[in-house]
């Protein structure tokens, strides 16, 4: 079975590479990109599981990105990563799952990997 390919998209570069790295350990493969088109064009290009997305970004924000994938891939398992506790109730409805960037690397993955297995047995995720 090929490994999952988790799609990465934040700004911050520092928790993006720290982000690949934990995921790339516990067996996923990861692409990034630090913004919001970057991660759409990367989207597009790819064959992506699931989207690991930082919701505070210049440009186009996560919520706008996620309704941008979602509109895309409607069963696209979507982790809406953000350092505020509560995000708008439209984000909220065009995303999987939220985490806040303070809960730490087990919660990320241990969400990530209930995403992928509750979109497909397999553990992959929503394959295009």
């Amino acid at each position: 079975m090929s490994r999952p390919v988790i799609l990465c998209i934040d700004d911050e570069e520092l928790g993006l590479e720290i982000r690949k790295m934990v995921l790339e350990r516990e067996g996923f493969s990861v692409l990034t990109a630090r913004d919001g088109l970057t991660g759409i064009s990367v989207f597009d290009r790819e064959q992506i599981d699931a989207v690991v997305l930082d919701y505070a970004m210049p440009g186009l924000d996560g919520g706008q990105v996620a309704a941008i994938l979602r509109k895309r891939a409607p069963d696209m398992p979507i982790l809406m990563l953000s350092a505020y506790v509560a995000l708008p109730e439209e984000v909220m409805r065009v995303v999987s799952v939220s985490a806040t960037k303070g809960d730490g690397a087990f919660t990320l993955v241990g969400k990530l990997k209930e995403l992928l297995h509750t979109n497909a047995p397999d553990g992959r995720g929503g394959s295009r």
